[in-house]
């Protein structure tokens, strides 16, 4: 597979920009990294800020020189049983003492039969004079964690059932649709109980909640979508302008909290309408 090249971010401090389920750095790695030999020099802790959220797909390792020389990370990936492996990808970064680093770091597909620790960071290193390595370090890793339950939880809804919109018209002002659910399998009912809006998109489903019942093929009620915000500033700093929360719960199972699905045609239908509204 071809490596890709990303962008680093040096973290200024351990808590900035991490999303609610993330927790901060910390200077030791705990049990989720155990039976991993250290890496002198040097720790690693996956970290999920609020871009990783609106990408999708990816997360920080968090390198930090513990030591007293300089090295050089060239690239980076992700060792989890619970996680499909995915080729490395290229960074440059160049860590003096005490220097932190994020490097954004893409896992593959949730492996919900097996658990996502312990962890490693997989990493080419090259210290001060020496040639590059590749070294193999503990992965302090409780928000990859809470990636691996959410992918998962996410998976299990799509087993059963299809989400979406359909029927796509432009209605003006307004993007109108119908809210779908398509039964893949199992036989337990499915219930979308909210659907909540964007920074930039406000959508309105009043058919909610939306039950596919036991044994029914398919249902689906009205939704509409119109710009909430042409402020210039929302319009241009947003990172999720289209990431519409949906709450599914299959059967007696906890209620999970997805993204609407929408391909790029969809995506570009809203920009569209953004576009026309906000001029």
């Amino acid at each position: 597979m071809r490596r890709s090249a990303l962008v680093v971010v040096v973290a200024l401090t351990a808590a900035c920009g991490t999303s609610a389920g993330s927790p901060p750095a910390s200077s030791s790695a705990p049990s989720s990294a155990a039976g991993i030999p250290e890496v002198p020099g040097l720790t690693a802790e996956a970290v999920r800020l609020r871009t990783d959220e609106a990408v999708g797909g990816r997360f920080q390792v968090r390198i930090t020189n513990t030591g007293d020389e300089p090295f050089t990370v060239t690239s980076v990936a992700l060792e989890s049983p619970g996680f499909a492996g995915l080729a490395p990808v290229t960074v440059t970064a160049e860590f003096g003492p005490g220097r932190v680093i994020d490097l954004p770091t893409p896992y593959g597909q949730a492996e919900c039969g097996a658990a996502p620790a312990p962890a490693a960071a997989l990493l080419t290193l090259a210290r001060a004079g020496g040639p590059a390595e590749q070294v193999r370090a503990p992965l302090a890793a409780e928000a990859l964690e809470l990636v691996h339950d959410e992918e998962c939880a996410a998976l299990g809804v799509a087993e059963v059932v299809d989400v979406g919109v359909t029927g796509w018209a432009d209605d003006g002002d307004a993007l109108t649709g119908r809210l779908t659910l398509t039964r893949r399998d199992d036989d337990e009912p499915v219930v979308v109980g909210a659907l909540g809006r964007s920074v930039l998109v406000d959508v309105v489903a009043p058919g909610l909640p939306l039950e596919l019942g036991a044994g029914e093929g398919t249902v689906s009620t009205g939704v509409s979508f119109t710009p909430a915000s042409c402020d210039p500033h929302v319009l241009s700093e947003t990172k999720k302008p289209y990431v519409f929360p949906l709450t599914v719960t299959v059967g007696e199972e906890e209620p999970v909290s997805l993204d609407l699905p929408l391909d790029q045609a969809a995506r570009d239908r809203l920009a569209a309408l953004v576009q026309r509204v906000c001029g």
